[in-house]
């Protein structure tokens, strides 16, 4: 049988649990709710700290960047002289295709069935050569010629002759054509001159012969040696008109004056002329003298006919560009149309980049001095080319509007915005240094680039702290704080140098330093707490 708990006890064991209950309750709430004073405490700031960083041992420098397009260097473009022609300039053949080269002795475009030779030089083309004509262009082909190993007669002779048409035969053979040929007019004068001398050679030996056999006063020995130097002067005459090689000693390897071997034969003709008028007609020796003054005649026209049948370089078929090789960068007809215009635009086959900079810029750079741009996340050295001031003569354009120069902090340069232009600016060539053929095609796209130009540096390792880290002291004496190994911090006076990208060159200091040393950029927790420190440490 159960035994029941009394009224009394039970009343007193429901009022126990509570006050325990009530007990949790205010132990939890106690976590959950904070006094005034507490929470006046937690909002307090922390107390102040020093925010260090260590003395570093780095390169320091300071660079100018700079915006430029990649390009091909010195473009031109290629005009065609087609007033000779005497007929249509008809593209047919040779037609270059974009990016091509073109070399000394290439063919640059076929028209008419004739070829474009390409050869050096500074001078256009302005005129056929042929033979007789004389002057610098005359020079500028025998050069052009020389360069590629063809003999074109004298070089510091200004005057088209036989030896240049000679060489002019050659080029056309090295390219693969047949040289020009003379017009049916000068065949036609050609072959009336050779007539010409053997019909006066034929007059004169008819008088010779007439002459003799009236002849009677003179020896047969006489008059056979008379004979004799005659004929031995005009052979020789003839063999130097020929361009045979002489078999006189004394004249191999020499040039032959031909106008003294022409003034020898009439000294010949005249003393035999002398013997034979001793005894001999009257009438038959004027008949002699007046077939030598015809036979002299005519073979000075024959000299004259051959010369103008030497190979000529028409206008139509040469261009002379002022440096090779070069690249094609566009090509303005097609095969069968006809010139108009410019044949085409060609440049250096060397890519560089064009770039601009204010004066102020300008003058921290130098011919010869390297930096570097970015292409395909790999830096490429360039070095600085040319620098041309505003308004100098050149071929080349400025970099698209809106580009401009940037400053060594990154940002446009003043007066390159949008709208800007770049009157006043500096033109600056840049080359490139060795590229892969991904790096190649990249830039040829032609987009703008960005070049980093260093223009000081420490050329080495030295000791720096960030910019953040110096102080002023009351005579204006730069000074870093130093922290010891307790904690406790010490003002030193430095000597800086070079200050870039945010940190600065310490050259000597009144205490010693070294690299790994706490020095301080900023106060953690303060409301004086520097930005700039906060910065510099990160």
């Amino acid at each position: 049988m159960k035994r029941a708990i009394p009224q009394g006890n039970r009343t007193i064991l429901v009022m126990a649990g509570v006050a325990v209950a009530s007990l949790v309750a205010g132990l939890g709430l106690s976590q959950l709710i904070t006094s005034p004073a507490k929470a006046e405490a937690d909002a307090a700031p922390p107390v102040a700290g020093a925010v260090t960083v260590p003395v570093e041992s780095r390169v320091i420098s300071n660079e100018l960047t700079l915006r430029g397009d990649p390009r091909y260097d010195d473009p031109a473009q290629i005009r065609i002289e087609t007033a000779d022609l005497g007929g249509p300039a008809v593209v047919t053949g040779q037609v270059p295709a974009v990016g091509s080269t073109v070399d000394a002795a290439s063919v640059a475009l076929e028209v008419a069935g004739r070829p474009v030779i390409v050869l050096p030089g500074s001078l256009p083309t302005y005129r056929s050569l042929q033979s007789g004509v004389s002057g610098p262009d005359v020079l500028q082909l025998k050069a052009a010629l020389g360069a590629l190993g063809i003999n074109a007669g004298k070089p510091d002779s200004d005057v088209y002759d036989a030896a240049t048409a000679a060489g002019v035969v050659e080029l056309y053979r090295k390219v693969g054509y047949q040289p020009p040929t003379p017009s049916k007019e000068l065949k036609e004068t050609l072959k009336m001159a050779q007539d010409s001398v053997r019909t006066a050679e034929s007059a004169l030996t008819t008088a010779q012969l007439a002459l003799t056999k009236a002849s009677s006063g003179a020896t047969q020995v006489e008059r056979l040696q008379a004979d004799n130097e005659v004929r031995a002067a005009q052979r020789a005459l003839a063999l130097a008109e020929a361009g045979t090689p002489s078999a006189d000693p004394e004249q191999e390897g020499g040039p032959v004056d031909i106008e003294g071997l022409r003034e020898a034969l009439a000294v010949a003709e005249a003393k035999r002329a002398e013997v034979l008028a001793g005894s001999g007609s009257a009438a038959e020796t004027a008949q002699v003298a007046a077939a030598q003054r015809e036979l002299t005649d005519a073979r000075t026209m024959l000299a004259e006919a051959k010369d103008a049948t030497l190979t000529a370089l028409p206008a139509s078929e040469v261009v002379f560009l002022s440096s090779l090789p070069r690249r094609v960068d566009s090509v303005d007809v097609k095969l069968g149309s006809i010139i108009s215009g410019p044949a085409m635009t060609v440049s250096g086959a060397t890519l560089e980049i064009l770039a601009s900079a204010s004066a102020d810029d300008a003058a921290l750079l130098a011919v010869g001095a390297t930096g570097t741009v970015a292409v395909l996340g790999q830096d490429v050295q360039v070095t600085v080319a040319a620098i041309e001031a505003p308004g100098a003569t050149s071929t080349e354009e400025t970099p698209a509007e809106g580009e401009g120069t940037e400053g060594s902090d990154g940002s446009a340069a003043a007066g390159s915005g949008a709208s800007g232009d770049q009157k006043g600016r500096h033109k600056i060539r840049l080359q490139l240094g060795q590229l892969t053929d991904e790096q190649l095609t990249t830039l040829q796209g032609g987009q703008n680039v960005r070049v980093k130009m260093p223009v000081s540096s420490t050329g080495g390792e030295v000791l720096a702290v960030p910019l953040a880290a110096l102080t002023a002291g009351p005579g204006g004496e730069s000074r870093i704080e130093r922290q010891g190994a307790k904690g406790a911090t010490e003002l030193v006076t430095v000597e800086t140098g070079l200050a870039a990208s945010g940190y600065v060159q310490i050259l000597s200091s009144q205490e010693p330093i070294a690299a790994g040393d706490l020095v301080v950029v900023g106060k953690r927790g303060g409301e004086d707490a520097s930005d700039g420190a906060t910065e510099a440490a990160g």
